[in-house]
């Protein structure tokens, strides 16, 4: 089965890409991590591939990094999760899941789209144990309620949390002041790029 591809990105999108190998164009699944870190249209990708067969499809899933695969391979071993609600889980750092999965942190898990308290309680009692390659996990930051209300705002107009999530924390990061108006513009102009 297909595990690496290399070769030029022909399109990306937020939750797919389009890699050229070799004269063919794989249509390639991936998490929201794995796009931001993926070149622009044209440049060069590298990217772990898991191939994913059923009876009706064969589909692949991509990420730049291998832990994200391993982690993605993981819960693919959760009954009850198969491979689009485990590239929605992957919206969310590999380290910050892995951290949410060892601090027994349900409510942290089920703000994921689609992930229910009984999901969130199986991914901790199938994967805590199963989780000792990944190091230290970063401590699950909390989210004061400006940057809640952001996020909020921005689901309300039909942005994914963890994309939300994600520009707000590239917004913080440029410095951005933490009134509301001001970082919802800011996480916004981050979306928008």
């Amino acid at each position: 089965m297909i595990a690496h591809l290399r070769g030029k990105i022909l399109a990306k999108r937020p939750n797919q890409a389009i890699v050229e190998c070799g004269g063919v164009g794989y249509d390639v699944t991936i998490s929201v991590p794995t796009f931001s870190e993926l070149g622009t249209e044209g440049a060069e990708a590298s990217l772990y591939i898991h191939t994913h067969v059923r009876e009706d499809a064969l589909a692949l899933y991509g990420f730049v990094r291998p832990e994200e695969k391993l982690l993605f391979e993981r819960l693919l071993t959760v009954s009850g999760i198969g491979p689009k609600l485990a590239i929605t889980v992957l919206s969310m750092a590999a380290l910050e899941v892995v951290g949410a999965i060892r601090g027994n942190d349900v409510t942290r898990l089920t703000k994921i789209p689609g992930v229910g308290k009984k999901t969130a309680e199986r991914m901790i009692l199938e994967l805590k144990d199963k989780l000792d390659h990944f190091g230290a996990a970063p401590a699950v930051t909390s989210v004061n309620q400006v940057e809640e209300d952001v996020i909020s705002a921005l689901v309300n107009l039909g942005y994914q949390r963890a994309a939300a999530e994600h520009g707000m924390t590239r917004a913080l990061k440029s410095g951005t002041a933490l009134n509301f108006d001001e970082l919802f513009r800011a996480t916004l102009g981050m979306l928008s790029r």
